[in-house]
C-alpha cells in the first residue's frame, strides 16, 4: 500500500481497521451491518450493568466486514434503518440490542460455564429447601441444573435466566423462592377487607401474627417476593394511603445451621 508524504499508511476512505474486538452483526433488508465492541462489555451493556456506549463501542460506526474494515454505506444505512433515519449511534445501540455476537468457540464455552454459574448463584441465594428452610450451596443447585439439562441462553441475563429454572429445578430438588418477611400496618377499618384479600393470594401470601396497636392493626406477614407488588397496591388501595409496608428481613432463612450439603 502507497504511504503519504507524512509517513502514515493511506487506507482508502471507506476503511477503518480496528483491532482487538468483539464484533456484532445483523443482517436488514438482505445486507450485513456490524459494529465492532470492546471484548466482554456486550454481554455487561446488554444485561444493564455496563450504561456508558463509549465504554462498549470502539467506534460509533457501522460497518459491513469490521475484519476488513470496510464502512457500511450512508444511503444502505437510511434505507435499512428508515426509522434511525440514518444516525450511526442509533444504529450501533440497535445492533448491540438484537444482533449476534460473533465469539470464538472457546470464548463461547467460558462465557456459557461462567454464566450458568452465575444463574446458579443466584438461585442459590434467593431460594430454600422448603422443608429445612436452609438455603442450597451452589455446587448442589449446579448438578441439579445439569441434571434437569438446563441450557444458557446468552442474550438473556442471569437473574431471569434464574427465576426461570426454579420451577425447573422441583423436578430434581425441594426447592422454591425464599419468603419475604413484612410488616404491614393499616387502619382498624381497613384491617379486615385486606386480610381477606391476602388469604385469596394463596400459599405465597401467610400472615404470621395480627397485633391491634390503638387504631390500627399491625400484621406480620411470610410473602413470596413475586407477591410484593400485588400487597404493596393492596394496601395502598384499601387505606387510600394511610397504611404503610415494611420489609422487616429478604428472605426467611434458618441460620442457626449451615447450608444443605
Amino acid at each position: 500500500m502507497p504511504r503519504s508524504g507524512g509517513g502514515g499508511i493511506k487506507t482508502p476512505t471507506n476503511q477503518k481497521l480496528l483491532t482487538n474486538v468483539a464484533v456484532v452483526k445483523i443482517k436488514k433488508c438482505g445486507k450485513r451491518f456490524e459494529i465492532a465492541c470492546y471484548k466482554n462489555k456486550v454481554v455487561s451493556w446488554r444485561e444493564g450493568i455496563e450504561k456508558d456506549l463509549d465504554e462498549v463501542l470502539q467506534s460509533h460506526t457501522v460497518f459491513v466486514n469490521v475484519s476488513k474494515g470496510e464502512v457500511a454505506k450512508n444511503a444502505d444505512l437510511v434505507k435499512c434503518f428508515e426509522e434511525l433515519q440514518g444516525n450511526q449511534t442509533e444504529i450501533c445501540k440497535l445492533i448491540l440490542a438484537k444482533g449476534d455476537l460473533q465469539v470464538s468457540e472457546k470464548e463461547r464455552q467460558a462465557q456459557q460455564e461462567a454464566m450458568f454459574k452465575d444463574i446458579a448463584t443466584v438461585i442459590s441465594d434467593k431460594c430454600v429447601n422448603p422443608e429445612s428452610k436452609r438455603p442450597y450451596p451452589v455446587s448442589i443447585i449446579e448438578k441439579a441444573m445439569k441434571e434437569c439439562h438446563i441450557a444458557v441462553k446468552p442474550n438473556k441475563n442471569s437473574k431471569q435466566q434464574a427465576l426461570d429454572t426454579i420451577g425447573k429445578l422441583q423436578a430434581s430438588i425441594p426447592i422454591e423462592r425464599a419468603m419475604m418477611r413484612m410488616k404491614v400496618v393499616t387502619p382498624l377499618k381497613a384491617s379486615n377487607k385486606i386480610r381477606k384479600s391476602l388469604t385469596k393470594m394463596g400459599p405465597g401470601v401467610k400472615v404470621e401474627s395480627e397485633e391491634k396497636v390503638e387504631e390500627e392493626m399491625v400484621m406480620i406477614l411470610l410473602v413470596d417476593p413475586g407477591q410484593y407488588r400485588g400487597i404493596d397496591t393492596l394496601v395502598k388501595d384499601e387505606t387510600q394511603g394511610a397504611g404503610s409496608m415494611e420489609l422487616l428481613n429478604l428472605k426467611e432463612v434458618r441460620d442457626d445451621e449451615e447450608k444443605l450439603e
